[in-house]
């Protein structure tokens, strides 16, 4: 994610904090400061965000180390204002396995709340519980009840929250998996325009959480539809066979003149009938800009990239080209190279069956 920067990577998933992320300790610090006018209560409260954040750290670790006991890699976690996310690879396919993953992030909350409980009734020098607030009463309780709140807050059935993927879970058992994503998506919209009239007359951070809802229940609807809309199509039919390659040795120069002379915008490179790199638009713009036409293939390719089958699915290859965060990738039969796939080729899919569709629908 842009405007990020890592910090560690607990388990080896990398975890990163958001530059916004500051805003965060920023305004807590101002609104401690403006009640008690005392630098060691900002301290305590800066040490109080951190140790908020790390539980949410902590909370999006449940998720990602249950998705890996079903073999599905993190790409990483990353810290917002508003709080965490972990981007796993996919989703698993098996609705139990989904409900699962989802259930772990709370489960994790649950589990800290319930452990500083019994300290809380242990510990008899501790502040009642009913004497905590935002910014009073005792550390160790307040984390308890912020914990406590983020599991009845993720747990409400809205996308992106675990609750939305509990719900479609839930439904995906007794449902078509698109069908159960389009109804979680209906219900956290529908949540999201009630958080957002709500804040109108109340607290505008509802309406920040309102719009991260909606926007984040359509992106996974649409998503969804479009793993529907692409499944079963072998990558053989998506792919484009009328294309280019350079080989290594070849400068910029002679990539410039194929990206002009077509639509093409990355080229697989070939040596010995075999793919050994990707000259990627990008990567060849920003070559052109420090050293010039006359740099080699070979100097600005990248050595890593995905290779994709002409016999797997689109849907697939969608899913390792979001991995590798690539636009296009050399496509396969044999050891030949075929063919190359490209986001952009598999919009094009997408708008085309859609089309189709409507016009079998009006028929």
């Amino acid at each position: 994610m842009k405007w990020s920067f890592r910090i560690g990577s607990p388990f080896g998933i990398p975890v990163r904090v958001h530059l916004t992320f500051l805003l965060l300790p920023a305004w807590y610090g101002a609104v401690v400061w403006k009640q008690s006018g005392s630098m060691e209560a900002v301290l305590e409260g800066l040490a109080f965000v951190l140790v908020l954040f790390a539980c949410v750290v902590l909370h999006e670790l449940g998720h990602a180390l249950v998705a890996r006991r079903y073999g599905i890699p993190t790409r990483d976690i990353t810290l917002l204002p508003i709080g965490g996310v972990a981007r796993l690879e996919k989703m698993p396919d098996d609705p139990r396995q989904e409900l699962w993953v989802a259930l772990a992030g709370p489960a994790v909350n649950v589990a800290i709340a319930g452990t500083i409980f019994l300290l809380v009734q242990i510990g008899a020098s501790i502040t009642r519980l009913d004497a905590v607030s935002l910014t009073g009463g005792s550390f160790v309780a307040r984390v308890m009840w912020v914990n406590i709140l983020l599991v009845l807050f993720n747990l409400l059935p809205a996308f992106p929250m675990d609750g939305g993927r509990i719900l479609r879970a839930l439904l995906a058992m007794r449902l078509d998996y698109s069908r159960a994503t389009q109804i979680a998506a209906v219900i956290g919209q529908s949540m999201a325009f009630l958080f957002g009239f709500i804040g109108l007359f109340s607290n505008p951070m509802l309406i920040l959480i309102g719009l991260f809802v909606w926007i984040g229940a359509a992106q996974e609807a649409n998503m969804v539809q479009m793993r529907h809309s692409l499944s079963g199509i072998p990558v053989s039919r998506a792919m484009i066979t009328d294309f280019r390659t350079l080989a290594p040795s070849d400068t910029l120069a002679g990539a410039i003149e194929l990206t002009l002379a077509g639509t093409q915008r990355d080229f697989p490179v070939v040596e010995n009938d075999g793919v050994v790199g990707m000259l990627m638009q990008k990567d060849m713009l920003a070559a052109l800009a420090r050293g010039g036409p006359d740099v080699a293939v070979e100097t600005v390719m990248q050595r890593e990239f995905e290779v994709l089958q002409a016999s797997e699915m689109v849907e697939t290859a969608f899913q390792r080209l979001g991995v590798r965060r690539a636009s296009s990738a050399p496509v396969s039969s044999q050891g030949q190279l075929v063919g190359m796939i490209t986001l952009d080729n598999i919009g094009e899919l997408l708008a085309i069956r859609g089309a189709l569709d409507r016009t079998h629908r009006s028929g």
